[in-house]
Formats: C-alpha cells, structure tokens, sequence
C-alpha cells in the first residue's frame, strides 16, 4: 500500500471511530494517563531521572522508559510533548514486554529532530512508516495523536497527519514515554480504547 492510499485509509479509520458522540461525549471517552501531578499510570524503567516539574514530567539525564501499567489493542492516544533541539524521544506503542521496551517488540513513534536518517525523524513510525516532510519538535509544545486500529497506525502531529502504515506484528501492549538524551516533557497524555 502506498503512502497516500495508507493515510486516506487512515483517515477514514479514524472518522467511522470517532462519527456519533458530540465533542464532549467523546471527551469523556479519555482515559488521563499522565495529569501533570504525578507518574499517573506509568511505572520507570531504566535511569532516566523522570520528575514532575510545573505540570509535565520532566526528564534531562540518564536512559529509559515510563511504561504504562495496563496493556491496550485498539487505541487513539494524544499527548503533549516539548523537547529541546537534541531531544531523542517518543512514544513505543503495543510493547509486548514491559521490562525491556525497543523497536523489535514494539513501535516507535518518534520524536526525534536531528536523527541522521530523518526520513524516521519526528512523527514517523520507526521501520514501519516514513515521514516526509518531516515536522519539528524542538522548543515548544505540541500535540501528538497516535491512532492504531488492528494493523493501521495514523500519527498526527499538531493537527496534521505525519504519516501512517500497517504492520502487524504487534497487535497488543503497554504505552512507553521515552527519555534517550537532551529535555523531554510530557503532559497531557489521554488514551481512548477503541
């Protein structure tokens, strides 16, 4: 499947979820995963040195994950991010194993600006789906939506469709916030089962 008939699937995924219930009706539909107060549903794994600062958790040194502690299939999640310009970061969705999160049994929806190969830079789905052109992240906050419906992953970033692809190797799993290098914020983070 090529690209634009991927996100025109997509789009269409995400309109028959989401037709019926007014705005409000499907606001109350998210689950708050991260409020800005505490880790919420999330559990560290690695060294990272994850904290709450100002109503985002905050991370700036070491390696590693905040792993939900539930499981999902079917999902739109949103999040708000802020990085700065070095940032390595993004959201690992269906991690089969919570203890030990990577590309190989999950998958990355990254944020990342100066990755050398920027065709999986910010708001591509790692190995799965490219991004051209590619958004940046870096310095200010913004609003990443990840929709995965059976093997259709649709990622938006600040209102816009970044990319999407079908794989289906990973059909469940947790919800991983990465921490890989420089200032990575996150807020704001909701999850709706779909």
């Amino acid at each position: 499947m090529n690209r634009r008939s991927a996100i025109a699937l997509g789009l269409l995924l995400m309109g028959s979820a989401f037709t019926g219930p007014s705005d409000a009706a499907q606001n109350s539909k998210y689950v708050t995963l991260l409020d800005g107060k505490s880790m919420g549903d999330f559990t560290p794994i690695g060294n990272a040195n994850w904290r709450v600062v100002d109503g985002a958790v905050y991370a700036d040194r070491g390696n590693g994950f905040l792993v939900s502690k539930q499981s999902y299939a079917d999902f739109h999640l949103r999040a708000e991010v802020w990085v700065d310009e070095p940032a390595n970061s993004g959201i690992f969705i269906r991690c089969e194993n919570p203890q030990n999160v990577s590309g190989q049994s999950s998958y990355e929806v990254n944020i990342f600006d100066t990755r050398p190969d920027q065709s999986y830079g910010t708001g591509s789905i790692v190995n799965v789906a490219k991004v051209s052109p590619m958004p940046h992240a870096a310095n200010k906050w913004n609003v990443m939506e990840i929709t995965a419906k059976g093997p259709l992953m649709v990622i938006t970033f600040n209102g816009k469709v970044s990319t999407s692809g079908t794989d289906p190797k990973h059909p469940r799993g947790r919800i991983a916030l990465q921490y890989g290098g420089g200032v990575v914020k996150f807020r704001k983070v909701e999850i709706m089962p779909l």
